[in-house]
């Protein structure tokens, strides 16, 4: 004769059989939660004749990655650049989206414009995050109402397009240069876990803080903003972070009328290479969302 087991016991066992259950499912380590980046560079000596690239796969961590947003303004005294901007916010949120998903802490850099944000939480975590000195000057100078990291001769040539007319690429009129913007454009979401801040010193707090050692950049404009920020591409460089720009998910204020005299598509290649060459590498946003990359609808060139 069997004897019934006391309800207890039964208990006690299917708490068993569940807590092993729990313990078999196969967990992610860190290599399988890790971004899988195509990285490309190209030797300091390249040139628009010697464009050699060469690519590595690197992991990143991605709970000590940021990504940054540059400039993506809702509005531009280019109407070009303003309706490319417009293009290119809906991929680059659903891009932003992913990485966030993935634990990449989203930092959006709306320069001059952070006022619009007082008070929110994302920009009272940038103002609150422990102060935590910088291993070198902060850029300083001015450009455009925020410090500035200017073209430095000692790593890199002179910037493969003119954009001395300041790049408005609009026809048969160019746009009169006046300030447009007063916030990041709307259709790129900010999260309650983001931060908000156009300030250097800001952005080292809040890296320092979590522990950050990688830097995604993208947005706009490659040739000035994403390059000169305080927070952008040459600071985060010469502060010692592992940079990569998003290069697919920028754009350059070039005017085809101005010396090397190419597309507008083509110039922002050639200032991509330069930044390959001379700044950090680049990939594209394939590798965080598994989908094509981004192309301009009026690219002419052959996809």
């Amino acid at each position: 004769m069997i004897t019934p087991r006391p309800r207890s016991q039964f208990a006690f066992l299917l708490a068993s059989v569940i807590c092993l259950s729990l313990c078999a499912v196969p967990r992610l380590d860190s290599a399988e939660k890790a971004l899988k980046l195509t990285l490309r560079s190209r030797p300091a000596s390249a040139t628009r004749a010697h464009s050699r690239a060469t690519e590595t796969l690197e992991s990143w961590d991605p709970a000590k990655t940021a990504l940054i947003i540059c400039d993506m303004w809702d509005d531009h005294w280019c109407r070009s650049a303003s309706q490319r901007v417009a293009e290119l916010a809906g991929p680059l949120n659903e891009t932003v989206n992913i990485a966030r998903q993935k634990g990449v802490f989203i930092i959006h850099a709306p320069s001059t414009c952070t006022g619009f944000y007082a008070n929110t939480p994302q920009r009272r975590r940038a103002q609150e995050a422990p102060y935590s000195p910088a291993p070198i000057p902060l850029a300083t100078s001015e450009r455009w109402g925020t410090a500035w990291c200017w073209t430095d001769p000692k790593r890199e040539a002179v910037l493969p397009i003119d954009d001395s007319d300041m790049g408005c690429d609009c026809v048969p009129k160019k746009c009169a240069i006046r300030e447009a913007w007063t916030r990041e454009i709307a259709s790129i979401e900010i999260s309650g876990s983001d931060a908000i801040t156009d300030n250097g010193q800001e952005t080292w707090n809040l890296l320092t803080q979590r522990g950050i050692q990688n830097v995604i950049l993208c947005g706009v404009h490659l040739n000035m903003c994403v390059l000169g920020r305080p927070f952008a591409i040459r600071q985060m460089v010469k502060l010692g972070k592992r940079v990569a720009l998003m290069r697919d998910m920028t754009d350059t204020m070039y005017n085809p009328e101005r010396p090397p005299g190419v597309s507008h598509y083509d110039g922002t290649d050639l200032v991509i290479g330069h930044v390959e060459a001379h700044w950090c590498p680049s990939f594209v946003s394939t590798d965080l969302t598994g989908k094509p990359a981004f192309r301009f609808k009026n690219d002419p060139r052959k996809r």
